[in-house]
């Protein structure tokens, strides 16, 4: 191979008519008499290898290739709008490097319990590719946008003697004989660091031990969090808004085609715009009474049941085309097609068995009880772009949250939801900043100060107002992607019984 200039996939127009070289893996291979076709993927991309019977050992070498095994192989670039990404490699060589027997995840359906088992394998496919590499672009938005803003990164314990968020949610560690527990938030530590710095931002793994299994949880997950000193509530709304929209700005920028496979509707993710729609969480409150939503909840449902009927129908379809296909390639395209439809109207059907439960969720919620996903779903789904609630009940609040000046029942928080069903993507507020009433705060929720004198040494020394927000990269994610469950927005998902692989 010294006359082939080794590249990538993603590279290939650059080099078309020329020679190239490319280090992959099989994903897929299909033979037409005298040519075989491989599609070659090497991380940057997928491409189409063409090898006629011509080409002597190579042809051999590929029709030996079986699924996932790792090659080199070398040829001429040429362009075709047939070909995945519009380029293929008339193939002159194939030289495999490591075998693959009995790949476990053929291109034949496999249900969601065995992918997972498989998650270190599942990874290799398009779409769970796709969603990383939207991951990655979304997390480089993150850090761009604060470093670009003058944020410091602080990096804050991930071991803490503490409760932030709730006792109830910790996991207690081990720790040299003494109980700790795994972080919840980097809030605390980076309330200091803020006193210090003024903008700083942390990013790492946080953990809670709540004990769900909705589509919606992970027991450990990626937060991004920025601090602000002498920020308050509305200031706080506003980067919440901008950074939402730079998010999203990113991917649409650098992830069209990732969105294109995950088959995102992408004129969704263009009417974010700031200023999001803002109520109150009374004003939320009223809204799920309303009638308004209550008649969107009835026509959501009856179009639910005809979206139902039309895909029944068209899985029947589906089905006898699959019977009297011959071709193997025809009959795995029809499998997974029919094992894809088969997912979407098991999740539809999960959908209508929960929504009468949705509409006496939303008749029935009581003022001073947190919104739930229910209650997010039914208003995240009333409006097109995010929506941020503000001034949530004291009550169902952490200890930190400065309560509103003008209703002590109150605190001065935000929470954003995602559009579409998806929820909370950001939790937010501004901190109390008086030592007086934090400690009697502290003191109500018979919380033991001994742990906590070093935070309150911030209100001790040179206090200010200040304030920040949490973002949940894995919800974030995926609303970006258009994913129903959360478990596809990181590597390895770590769940109430999951911990394998």
């Amino acid at each position: 191979m010294t006359n082939y200039t080794m590249t990538t996939i993603a590279q290939l127009s650059a080099y078309v008519g020329r020679p190239v070289a490319l280090r992959g893996w099989l994903y897929g291979k299909r033979s037409g008499g005298k040519v075989v076709f491989l599609l070659v993927r090497d991380g940057t991309g997928g491409c189409q290898c063409v090898v006629s019977a011509d080409a002597g050992a190579a042809f051999t070498a590929a029709q030996a290739l079986t699924q996932e095994s790792s090659l080199h192989i070398h040829g001429m670039v040429r362009a075709d709008e047939r070909a995945p990404g519009g380029y293929e490699l008339e193939v002159a060589g194939v030289t495999p490097v490591g075998d693959a027997v009995d790949y476990p995840i053929t291109r034949k359906p496999h249900g969601v319990d065995f992918l997972m088992n498989h998650r270190h394998l599942w990874l290799r496919t398009p779409r769970q590719a796709a969603i990383l590499r939207v991951r990655h672009v979304l997390i480089q938005a993150m850090r761009r946008f604060f470093d670009e803003r003058g944020f410091t990164l602080v990096d804050t314990p991930i071991l803490t003697p503490g409760a932030a968020e709730g006792a109830g949610t910790l996991f207690s560690v081990d720790y040299f004989e003494d109980e700790v527990y795994l972080a919840q938030t980097g809030q605390l530590y980076l309330e200091s660091a803020a006193m210090a710095l003024g903008r700083v931002y942390c990013f790492g793994p946080t953990f809670r031990a709540e004990k769900s299994k909705t589509r919606r949880h992970l027991a450990e997950f990626w937060m991004v969090e920025p601090e602000i000193a002498y920020a308050e509530l509305p200031d706080l709304v506003q980067w919440a808004e901008a950074f939402i929209v730079y998010l999203v700005e990113a991917a649409l920028t650098h992830c069209r085609p990732e969105l294109a496979l995950l088959e995102r509707d992408c004129t969704r993710l263009e009417a974010v715009k700031a200023p999001f729609p803002r109520v109150t969480y009374s004003e939320a409150v009223d809204l799920l009474h309303s009638d308004v939503i209550h008649e969107e909840l009835q026509q959501a449902w009856a179009a639910d049941r005809r979206q139902f009927e039309a895909w029944r129908a068209r899985l029947e379809t589906l089905e006898a085309e699959r019977a009297t296909a011959r071709k193997s390639w025809q009959q795995e395209k029809l499998d997974r097609a029919i094992h894809a439809l088969r997912e979407d109207i098991r999740t539809l059907e999960e959908s209508l068995r929960a929504r009468p439960h949705y509409i006496e969720a939303a008749r029935n919620f009581t003022w001073g009880t947190d919104l739930g996903g229910d209650e997010e779903t039914i208003l995240s789904r009333h409006f097109e772009r995010p929506l941020v609630i503000t001034e949530y009940p004291r009550a169902v609040k952490a200890f930190y949250m400065k309560p509103h000046p003008d209703d002590p029942r109150l605190v001065l928080n935000c929470d954003v939801l995602a559009p579409e069903g998806y929820g909370e993507i950001i939790g937010g507020s501004q901190r109390e900043e008086d030592l007086d009433a934090l400690v009697s705060r502290m003191q109500q929720e018979g919380m033991d100060l001994a742990p906590y004198e070093w935070y309150l040494d911030l209100r001790r020394y040179g206090t200010v107002p200040h304030g920040g927000f949490g973002l949940g990269v894995e919800r974030t994610v995926a609303w970006i992607c258009g994913l129903r469950h959360i478990r596809e927005t990181i590597p390895f998902p770590r769940m109430m019984g999951r911990m394998t692989p």
